[in-house]
């Protein structure tokens, strides 16, 4: 006589259930003598639950703990020799990267698979990508930001339109202050998707002063009065490389003569400078008698012949 594979199965899967429900009521007994204050009737449910759930939590602490020290000990040394921004960044990338391998960890020791919790990670990490592309965007961005550097924190910058002190260069934006104290947040593809202007890059910078002078100066004293406005800013001039400063006449206008005065300093200098700069301008042309003239514009009016024969 030939069994079948229903009939086979079918004492196997009896047994299977009278097994679970025997557990289930084992579980519901344990929790019963818990809440009846029957410690030693309730210790199946402390032993198989609370127990490795606490140890769960205190896994995680202490590797939230590790993490921020091993993520300090590894950013320190960039921070200090290499670059600020730099280090804090790859101390992130450390810190996250351990609390999630530890989160993995925990997750494997109730039992669930880190094959499909990975593959689970990669469905999800799929969608998520497609929902959250900016934000992936701004992640590369930043790391271009970091590989290439153009600017650090402490920087002032232009980029995307705005202007400011780089405050700090996070995993997604960069923070900016301005002059007049505002905080401007940019995410960092909008940096890489346009023009980067680092004012603080270089050591020195060069100031341009505009100056218009009337036509019935002599160019001679014009150039000897715009030089001893250079020669009293002479304590701020970087002269080194064959910078120094230049007075130069460089167009005929329509109502002046238009001379430029080119001017070297620190960069920490130049708004202080410049200042200085286009005071003494003012200053030494009223000393030595010229006149900055208004645009104008000269009207003959020519009348008519109207004698007739």
């Amino acid at each position: 006589m030939r069994l079948t594979d229903a009939a086979v199965n079918e004492p196997a899967e009896a047994v299977s259930a009278l097994m679970e429900n025997v557990a289930r009521a084992d579980v519901l007994m344990a929790l019963r003598g818990l809440i009846d204050g029957d410690i030693e009737a309730g210790w199946p449910i402390v032993e198989r639950y609370l127990i490795p759930a606490g140890m769960a939590l205190l896994f995680l602490l202490v590797a939230y703990l590790f993490a921020g020290m091993i993520s300090r000990i590894c950013s320190r040394p960039i921070r200090r020799k290499v670059d600020e921004t730099l280090g804090r960044f790859i101390g992130k990338i450390i810190f996250y990267s351990i609390f999630a391998l530890a989160a993995i960890g925990v997750l494997g020791q109730f039992g669930v698979s880190v094959a499909s919790f990975a593959a689970l990670l990669a469905a999800a990490g799929f969608a998520i990508g497609l929902a959250f592309q900016g934000t992936l965007s701004n992640f590369a961005s930043g790391v271009l930001l970091m590989v290439f550097r153009p600017f650090k924190v402490g920087d002032y910058i232009k980029a995307a339109g705005v202007a400011g002190k780089v405050y700090e260069i996070d995993m997604f934006t960069t923070v900016l202050d301005t002059s007049d104290n505002r905080r401007i947040i940019v995410p960092h593809n909008s940096i890489t998707a346009s023009t980067i202007e680092n004012v603080s890059y270089n050591t020195c910078r060069r100031i341009e002063v505009s100056v218009d002078v009337d036509y019935a100066a002599s160019l001679d004293q014009t150039r000897e009065v715009l030089t001893a406005v250079a020669e009293s800013m002479r304590e701020f001039l970087v002269d080194d490389e064959g910078r120094g400063y230049k007075v130069t006449l460089v167009n005929l206008g329509d109502s002046a003569v238009q001379w430029v005065i080119r001017f070297w300093v620190a960069a920490s200098d130049y708004s202080q400078v410049r200042e200085g700069l286009t005071a003494a301008v003012k200053n030494h042309l009223d000393d030595a008698g010229l006149s900055i003239p208004y645009p104008q514009m000269e009207v003959h009016l020519t009348k008519a012949d109207t004698n007739s024969n």
